[in-house]
């Protein structure tokens, strides 16, 4: 096994064990990186130099014994919306063709004290705004789309071109990306992380988490991004958490939600055939299985575009009015579209979504995590515009992607997608695990679980 193809916890121990150097492992994932990018163009900026300084610097401080924990020397890739000082943040758009980050975003920070070493900024959809990211190839296929609009930083982890990623997360980026290229996404608690430095898409469902190759790996990453910060009006107070899974497989006494509604309607066969396999895994483990009726259906698309256009818009009115046809096509018309809505349709969608929590509260009460797909389709071919559904119903392939993800940025509740499996073409599958706000540590304990079944039949 190479160092690049090391998880994040597997090369920490050896970083700590003196078994791997932190230039080891970042000149195995810059190689990985010349190799793979050409086709798969998961990088905006690839600041190699910066990450070789890094990691020397990482090795001579574990060498003289000051080891700053599991990140240290570990190699990552941050979304082009999250601030690095020297570097740009272009957001994937000729808007931002001339910015160049004065300052650290708290995110950035964090990880930098934890001596995590930057290998560049990967592409996203223009602004986040997208489900696609046009510009990045996936790494299963590169014929089909990755997903968006944490495309890049999916793709660099699921290519082994960065050990872990940062990702943003406003209506899925984060886990739809994840679930199509086949690792693991966490959209933490609203709140949880703080988003001082971060272009913001929608403020009110804007989030920043990991996305990494197991659910280990995302519980190390989050214990060193989550925390408060008053320079986000939306940061929370809460404890510092290890978030570490410690427990074994054991998931008896848990109760786990299966949607009998929505999470399944329009649903590729052998999507829902792998997720509900991967449920029978943790009855299996354990867990007792609950049927719920998810909460006020109906609303949750209009409630998402009615929260994030007009927000989005909001963000860009200097621009949009005056560098109109620097946006790209499909970004341009929705900002403008943003300008169109009533205040009457914002406040509404502002009502439904405190209901919209309250129901999801109560159902939060009879379960302990609520299991179902992550996407209700594989990575579709690149330029396709369109799924076909059994029943003649023709869905947006945006919005596809974003219809099992909205609803945690809605209600603002924490979510993990955990590849489970692949179809019949060899792509691969996610399951969606949804919790309690600030019950992280609930959502990674069961995924853990699910992936150290997995690891256990394996070697039988």
């Amino acid at each position: 096994m190479q160092p690049y193809e090391l998880s994040l916890a597997a090369a920490a121990d050896a970083i700590r064990e003196r078994q791997l150097s932190p230039v080891e492992l970042v000149d195995s994932a810059l190689q990985r990186i010349a190799q793979m990018e050409p086709q798969l163009q998961a990088y905006v900026t690839i600041t190699a130099e910066r990450a070789r300084k890094a990691a020397r610097e990482a090795e001579h401080e574990i060498t003289a014994g000051r080891y700053r924990g599991p990140l240290h020397g570990i190699p990552m890739g941050v979304k082009d919306l999250i601030d690095v000082a020297g570097a740009a943040t272009t957001a994937g758009s000729r808007v931002r063709a001339d910015h160049r980050a004065q300052t650290d975003s708290t995110v950035a920070t964090r990880l930098a004290q934890a001596g995590a070493v930057l290998l560049g900024k990967t592409h996203t959809h223009e602004f986040a705004y997208g489900l696609t990211t046009p510009q990045t190839h996936n790494a299963w296929d590169p014929d089909r789309v990755a997903g968006g609009s944490s495309g890049g930083s999916a793709v660099a982890v699921a290519a082994g071109m960065a050990t872990f990623a940062l990702g943003t997360d406003t209506g899925g980026s984060i886990r739809v990306p994840s679930a199509l290229n086949g690792v693991v996404g966490l959209k933490p608690t609203y709140g949880l992380v703080p988003r001082h430095g971060v272009t913001s898409l929608s403020w009110s469902l804007d989030h920043v988490g990991p996305i990494t190759r197991t659910v280990e790996d995302a519980a190390l990453v989050l214990t060193a991004l989550a925390g408060h910060d008053p320079r986000d009006a939306a940061s929370l107070t809460a404890p510092a958490v290890d978030y570490r899974p410690t427990a074994g497989p054991d998931l008896t006494g848990l109760r786990v939600g299966v949607p009998r509604d929505y999470y399944f309607d329009h649903v590729d066969p052998e999507v829902e055939a792998a997720v509900r396999q991967a449920v029978d895994q943790l009855r299996a483990l354990g867990a007792r299985l609950v049927d719920v009726q998810i909460p006020m259906t109906r609303y949750i698309q209009a409630t998402q575009w009615a929260l994030m256009v007009p927000e989005a818009t909001a963000y860009h009115e200097g621009t949009l009015r005056t560098v109109p046809e620097l946006y790209q096509a499909d970004v341009r018309i929705l900002l403008e579209a943003g300008e169109l809505m009533p205040a009457g349709d914002y406040l509404r969608a502002q009502r439904s979504r405190t209901l919209m929590r309250q129901e999801w509260a109560h159902l939060l009460e009879q379960v302990d995590v609520i299991a179902a797909p992550t996407v209700p389709a594989t990575a579709v071919k690149a330029g396709q515009e369109t799924i076909t559904w059994a029943d003649g119903t023709v869905e947006g392939v945006s919005d596809a992607y974003v219809r099992l993800s909205s609803p945690a940025n809605i209600t603002g509740i924490p979510s993990l997608s955990v590849p489970v499996g692949q179809d019949t073409a060899g792509l691969p599958i996610g399951m969606q695990l949804l919790g309690r706000p600030l019950e992280e540590s609930v959502l990674l304990r069961v995924g853990h679980a699910y992936e150290q079944s997995l690891e256990a039949m394996i070697s039988l």
